[in-house]
């Protein structure tokens, strides 16, 4: 039995308690790239699940999603998490996901709602099992394969740029601003070093390999896809701890992403990281900088934990 990681309480947020109607469980297979050799899941295969269970289910159907979608008005993701859980898992096995969403906004210094956000949210659990070889002594027992959150912020990417910004929905079925509040995490924090680590390095220091941006980077949005980010800091997590001598048949278990605006095909960037060590486990904080730009601001940051 592969045991779940932990992950610091500052990145995956507490999940809130809401009505039956914003919550979902759907069920579907794994692919079988999903699967490592010792029968943990990718950390990018879980985020689908959360797509499939709440935006397919829940939002695509929804009344106020396409009322605002109408308007112009859509949810642009700015920061995701995710969790892997235990395992070992079988790809001949479907996975149970059961998730939710709120809407909700954040104030500024002066108490003035300055955002409108989406969270989406959701769990996945299947039987403990193994593709090929021996069975697990806790075969057929439920396991949590991992979790997902995705925050969104609500805009007009559309629109022009004086007036992408909403603080207010449109007059509709949801209120013109959702009574729940969030305190905004700026993607500067997830660069901090966590609460009991210590850095592996002085600095940070570009990784070896620069990253170019093609089509099979993008999605239907016309940009790179989020999933892309988490999948590249791994990369570069990885050539990084070989570096530093330290273990590198791991694999990543935690990650958060903060998206500050999106990448494109045609584009040439590198990541900028610092590894750093928490409680035995490797782990490194990355920016994504275009290349020969070091006074630009970061496209996307991320943290990543392996083991």
């Amino acid at each position: 039995m592969l045991p779940a990681m932990s992950i610091s309480p500052s990145m995956f947020p507490a999940i809130p308690d809401v009505p039956a109607e914003q919550r979902s469980t759907s069920e579907g297979p794994l692919r079988y790239q999903d699967v490592t050799q010792d029968g943990r899941l990718l950390l990018t295969a879980l985020h689908h699940f959360m797509g499939q269970t709440v935006f397919q289910t829940l939002l695509v159907k929804s009344e106020a999603s396409r009322h605002h979608a109408h308007a112009g008005i859509y949810p642009i993701m700015s920061r995701l998490v995710i969790e892997l859980g235990g395992g070992p898992v079988s790809v001949r096995k479907h996975v149970v996901a059961d998730g939710g969403f709120e809407i909700a906004h954040t104030v500024d210094e002066n108490g003035a709602v300055n955002r409108l956000l989406l969270d989406m949210w959701a769990t996945m659990t299947a039987p403990a099992s193994r593709t090929n070889g021996p069975r697990p002594p806790n075969a057929g027992e439920p396991i949590e394969l991992g979790r997902v959150y995705g925050e969104h912020v609500f805009t007009r990417p559309f629109g022009p740029p004086a007036e992408r910004k909403v603080t207010r929905f449109e007059d509709g079925p949801w209120p013109l601003v959702p009574p729940a509040r969030r305190a905004w995490r700026a993607p500067e924090a997830i660069l901090a070093l966590p609460e009991g680590a210590s850095w592996l390095e002085d600095d940070f220091a570009p990784d070896e390999a620069p990253i170019v941006f093609g089509l099979a980077h993008t999605d239907s949005n016309q940009h790179v896809n989020s999933l892309v980010y988490p999948r590249l800091l791994e990369d570069a997590a990885l050539r990084r701890l070989a570096r530093l001598r330290r273990p590198s048949a791991v694999l990543g278990r935690a990650v958060e992403i903060g998206y500050r605006k999106p990448c494109f095909a045609g584009q040439i960037f590198r990541i900028v990281l610092r590894a750093y060590v928490r409680d035995g486990v490797s782990g490194v904080v990355g920016i994504f900088r275009p290349e020969g730009e070091p006074a630009a601001k970061p496209n996307a940051v991320g943290r990543l934990e392996l083991g």
